[in-house]
């Protein structure tokens, strides 16, 4: 904890709202009012959560101070609609909800974009009962450092995250985006919890309302990223599954034959853009891995993106060795870093805008300064 002295103990419990009121316009200067404010971007991927447990305050603080251009949270939605961070609607590899011997009859079966799973639902809560629960660290054997911190956070909503960033940003004096995505879209409107109307709305509360805006929204989803072309001129960005061979959930749901293979063809991406400013490839769409899990040569995927108008910002860059290339890995436990930066580099050198990580800290400091 001594790592990171006061700034995450300060935010261990309730949301922080900084005393900034919801529709307050953006306070930093015009000129540097841009998405592509910084080449790469750095998006804090769910916080610095290779360094406190994902979707808290405390991940997305810590993320700021270490110089992530951009925070991301997942989002999903309560009972009573409101919007929260969660990697999934499903709680409990990421809070305490099992052992709440109060919440125990809510364990059931759904099904969530075509599979079955059980356990504890965002939508089986209200979000005062979402606020008793405490976050935990999702991969504990891999970041064993993260598990001795749960049971410090609450889970935060989407405007306590903004609030967040925008009183960091008074005191970073910088600009901080905010990169929300969209999870399990056509669940949720089945449920009729529809988010994607109200993501808009805080968004264009709190100031956020043009393409200048530090705001992208993303989504593994086609349906719905065409429907927020209509409600907002806030940029998109199109997420692709790693597996190539599997369609969007809402794809599969209308039944079209569209994968994410194809949408990653020129002419897929070339339609992509008619609705969105960039591209969120899994990392290995750029450079894949081969049988012996090292890189492989460099496709034309960021070429084919950029020639149809599209930024690419991959995912995901974790600096542990389970997550790393082998050539790059050292000899050491899969919890241990490797030679993450040779990583980052071989993917700089690929031309990618943008990359989604674990680690903030380190982007940054192989980045350098931002470049405006």
């Amino acid at each position: 904890m001594k790592i990171f002295g006061l700034l995450v103990l300060s935010f261990s419990t309730v949301g922080i709202t900084f005393g900034i009121p919801v529709n307050e316009n953006l306070d930093f200067n015009s000129e540097f009012l841009n998405s592509d404010f910084c080449s790469p971007l750095i998006i804090a991927h769910r916080g610095a959560s290779g360094y406190v447990p994902e979707h808290t305050l405390g991940s997305y603080a810590l993320s700021i101070t270490m110089g992530a251009d951009y925070i991301e949270p997942d989002l999903v939605m309560t009972k009573d609609g409101v919007l929260v961070a969660r990697h999934d609607n499903e709680l409990s590899l990421t809070t305490d909800v099992a052992s709440r011997i109060e919440f125990a009859t809510r364990n059931r079966t759904q099904t969530v974009d075509g599979s079955a799973i059980t356990g504890w639902f965002t939508e089986d809560f209200t979000l005062a009962e979402i606020k008793t629960l405490r976050a935990r660290e999702r991969i504990p054997d891999i970041r064993a450092g993260n598990a001795r911190m749960d049971g410090t956070f609450t889970i935060p909503t989407f405007q306590e995250i903004i609030s967040l960033a925008k009183g960091l940003q008074k005191s970073q004096k910088r600009t901080i985006g905010i990169y929300p995505e969209i999870k399990h879209s056509t669940h949720f409107k089945k449920l009729g919890l529809a988010m994607e109307e109200p993501v808009v709305n805080i968004l264009h509360k709190n100031g956020y309302r043009d393409p200048s805006a530090p705001v992208y929204i993303q989504s593994f989803e086609v349906t719905n990223l065409k429907e927020l072309k209509t409600k907002t001129r806030l940029r998109l960005l199109q997420l692709f599954e790693s597996d190539k061979s599997l369609q969007p959930f809402d794809q599969l749901e209308l039944g079209t034959n569209l994968t994410y293979g194809e949408m990653a063809s020129q002419e897929g991406l070339k339609e992509v853009a008619k609705y969105a400013h960039a591209a969120g490839p899994d990392k290995s769409y750029i450079i894949p891995r081969d049988t012996d899990n090292r890189l492989g040569a460099k496709t034309t995927f960021v070429d084919d993106a950029h020639e149809a108008g599209l930024k690419v910002h991959p995912y995901t860059f974790r600096a542990e060795n389970a997550f790393l290339p082998t050539e790059f890995r050292s000899n050491e436990s899969e919890s241990n870093s490797g030679d993450f930066e040779a990583e980052l580099r071989a993917y700089l050198d690929a031309g990618i805008d943008g990359l989604f990580s674990d680690q903030p800290d380190r982007v940054a400091r192989l980045r350098g300064p931002c470049l405006k």
